[in-house]
């Protein structure tokens, strides 16, 4: 994300303003949790993340989905349990903001949570009758989502988890696009007039604390983001 900054002509900062928050989250938390060697791939996916951004909570929705659905079938059990949890919160919100309550699950969030049955039982005792706090979902339950989905992926045992994380990403950046952006190529005020030319760096990695998830934390990250209040 610092090299995000950069090429955008911003100051020095991963929190970079030309990049969706929660897109940057997710960024983040790829690059800290990919291997040294595959972390070197991501350079060439900065571009990408420059101009992306926008009020619009259906760009956090669609990335904690996408998060969620990729982390469900792979991360350990507890885990598991969060991610179901977040699909069926995200899924009820998108369809409130697409003016259709009550809508059926998209196909995509359906076959996640078929091949994790038991934590799709848990999750729809969960969010049975439990009102969304839009507000509260970007804040807090967004990012929580993001960053545990990431995590789990990460320590699951499947053959290429840097390959899930990398394509986890790339799927997000078209996520963040508005359907205007997504035909169109843009470039950001940082222009290549204005920046010498230089090798991308070479991305680093930053201890991230992994910790258990207990049923306390479950409740909190998805659940925080339920409330009374619109």
């Amino acid at each position: 994300m610092e090299y995000a900054s950069y090429l955008a002509g911003e100051k020095w900062s991963d929190h970079p303003a030309c990049t969706h928050p929660l897109l940057g989250e997710l960024a983040r938390q790829v690059n800290d949790f990919m291997s040294d060697d595959a972390r070197q791939a991501l350079v060439e996916l900065v571009p990408d993340i420059i101009g992306l951004t926008g009020a619009d909570l259906r760009i956090d929705l669609r990335i904690a989905l996408r998060a969620a659905r990729t982390a469900l079938p792979v991360a350990p059990d507890a885990r598991q349990l969060m991610m179901a949890a977040a699909v069926l919160t995200c899924e009820r919100l998108l369809a409130d903001l697409n003016g259709c309550p009550g809508a059926p699950l998209s196909q995509e969030s359906s076959d996640a949570l078929a091949l994790a049955p038991a934590a799709a039982t848990w999750a729809r005792r969960y969010a049975r009758g439990r009102s969304i706090s839009q507000r509260a979902f970007r804040r807090q339950a967004a990012p929580t989502i993001v960053r545990y989905a990431v995590q789990g992926i990460a320590h699951a045992c499947v053959p290429n988890p840097d390959e899930l994380l990398h394509d986890l990403l790339v799927g997000a950046i078209e996520d963040a696009r508005t359907p205007e952006r997504r035909s169109a190529v843009y470039f950001y005020a940082g222009d290549a007039e204005r920046r010498p030319r230089s090798d991308p760096p070479r991305l680093r990695h930053t201890p991230a604390a992994v910790g258990p998830v207990a049923g306390a934390d479950l409740l909190d990250a998805v659940g925080a983001a339920s409330s009374t209040q619109p």
